[in-house]
């Protein structure tokens, strides 16, 4: 009868400990419904929650797993566009497709569950801990996913507040500042279920946490009606290319002639605006191959007064290296040399190992070279443009940096790689978020969707469709000044984050210390 009792002891400690594994997942699973496509951004909110409440009390390692089983669930649900790009670009079956995709979201899961092991070590066991050491660990772990490992900076909850009053905090703060106003959110939630789960009654506390999320909400919303950026006089007219080329037939020497031909087509009811601008690697020949083309788009755009901006592959044979380019011509010029590459997309991490192993490794564009450093980017016609390319956009930091002295941000892309799942839809949000933290219009042609032009707010002013060929016509404004975000990117905050941390452990400790635990 022994085991039978020892059986029934642990019962409800195995219980609550598959309800803690649930209740984390379950959070992980809701965050990506609050972003693009879905936009339920409470769902943000709950399921930050339901992760905060999962791990009070846990111990290091405890935690470390349920953030793995939070992680899981994220990654899994937000980034299962990867099994499109492997299985339908990479040449791989389904089986080969999903085991890759299963090990990079098991990858990201376990860099996503690091930091709650010092969730578990320092900060579970007291409520400071477990409601604003929760939120300001949450958003450092989003920081270090921006930088670690060339960063993936996706899904961060701060892109479920595009649209709200929080979106406010991002000229100051950037996305993170939005991330944290979040999690504070949630954090105020979990510390009120905590007081009523205690049946403590203090109404201070009670009033305090209402008070954080008023002063939280409204502050946004306030912040929201500054302009902290000013329009130039005259607007610009924009024409974007969508061409809608099928990702097999790219740079397949067989379509080459039925690709420029379609460009030519869908570009002539565009000469008459200010600038033509054609998406990532447009051109389906290298630089130096295409020298006879691009002079001959030259002196056409410089006779109708147009500037020509054109994604393309840029050979460099002195170095042997092949670089991801945009250049501008006609009454413009310059060139932009893209400065974060995409593992595997564009280059092959350990290589000499990986090359051949599987045609996945083999990609025509993963021959990319980090490109060469320029502060001058594009000038169009006496107008700075930012340039980014593609993945490029999803980093907070590098956008502010380089849009410093600049008047625009253009972005361009091709989303072919993520076919029909959310990643387009995903990187379109974020690309609203740059356009606030900076207070610019965001101009974004690409391949297949989704282009557009996003105001400074993040407002969209034009939207392409998906898997569309159409050409595109807008408006945007220079805009002149500076964001805070823009002078201190996202230090302020990583410091704010450090101090609540401190603050949370050091309360720890000394309820530690006063109730004689070790």
């Amino acid at each position: 009868m022994r085991w039978q009792q020892s059986l029934l002891a642990n019962t409800p400690r195995q219980y609550h400990l598959w309800l803690n594994i649930l209740s984390a997942g379950l959070g992980g699973a809701l965050l990506p419904l609050a972003m693009a496509p879905y936009h339920i951004w409470p769902a943000s909110i709950i399921g930050l929650v339901l992760v905060g409440l999962s791990l009070r009390n846990a111990s290091p390692k405890l935690a470390m797993g349920l953030g793995f089983s939070c992680g899981v669930m994220l990654f899994g649900v937000g980034v299962n566009w990867v099994y499109v790009a492997i299985a339908q670009f990479g040449s791989s079956s389904a089986i080969l497709a999903a085991v890759l995709t299963a090990l990079f979201v098991i990858g990201l899961a376990l860099v996503f569950a690091a930091p709650f092991y010092f969730y578990g070590r320092f900060l579970s066991h007291h409520i400071m801990g477990q409601t604003l050491g929760f939120a300001a660990l949450w958003v450092f772990g989003e920081w270090l996913r921006s930088w670690l490992f060339t960063g993936f900076p996706w899904l961060y909850v701060g892109y479920a507040h595009v649209d709200t009053p929080l979106s406010g905090f991002a000229p100051l703060f950037g996305i993170f500042g939005v991330s944290l106003a979040a999690a504070l959110t949630a954090s105020a939630l979990i510390g009120l279920r905590i007081y009523i789960r205690q049946r403590h009654s203090n109404p201070r506390a009670i009033g305090a946490i209402f008070g954080m999320v008023i002063i939280l909400w409204a502050g946004g919303l306030g912040l929201k009606t500054i302009h902290w950026t000013q329009p130039k006089p005259h607007t610009i007219s924009v024409g974007l290319m969508q061409p809608n080329i099928p990702q097999e037939h790219k740079w397949d020497p067989a379509h080459h002639s039925k690709t420029l031909a379609t460009f030519s087509r869908l570009s002539t009811p565009l000469w008459d605006l200010d600038w033509v601008i054609w998406p990532e690697a447009a051109i389906p020949y290298p630089y130096h191959q295409a020298t006879e083309l691009l002079e001959q788009i030259d002196s056409f755009a410089k006779a109708r007064g147009t500037v020509f901006i054109t994604g393309i592959i840029y050979d460099d044979f002195a170095a042997y290296k092949y670089y991801n380019a945009i250049i501008a011509r006609g009454a413009g010029g310059g060139e932009y040399f893209k400065q974060r590459l995409v593992p595997f997309g564009e280059y092959v991490p350990f290589e000499e190992q990986l090359r051949g192993l599987i045609s996945f490794f083999d990609l025509p564009t993963s021959i990319i070279h980090l490109g060469p450093y320029s502060k001058s980017g594009l000038n169009a016609n006496g107008v700075l443009i930012a340039a980014a390319i593609c993945y490029e956009i999803v980093y907070p930091d590098l956008i502010a940096q380089l849009t410093q002295q600049k008047d625009v941000i253009l972005t361009i892309s091709n989303d072919a790689w993520f076919g029909l799942s959310n990643g387009p839809l995903q990187h379109f949000d974020m690309a609203r978020m740059r356009a606030i933290e900076t207070g610019r219009y965001v101009i974004r042609s690409t391949n297949n969707g989704v282009s557009g032009i996003i105001n400074p707010k993040g407002g969209i002013e034009l939207k392409g469709g998906r898997f569309t060929q159409e050409s595109l016509q807008g408006e945007v404004v220079r805009m002149k000044g500076v964001t805070p975000f823009m002078l201190w990117q996202s230090w302020p905050m990583v410091l704010l984050i450090l101090l609540i941390l401190t603050c949370s452990f050091m309360s720890q400790k000394r309820y530690n210390s006063l109730h004689n635990i070790s």
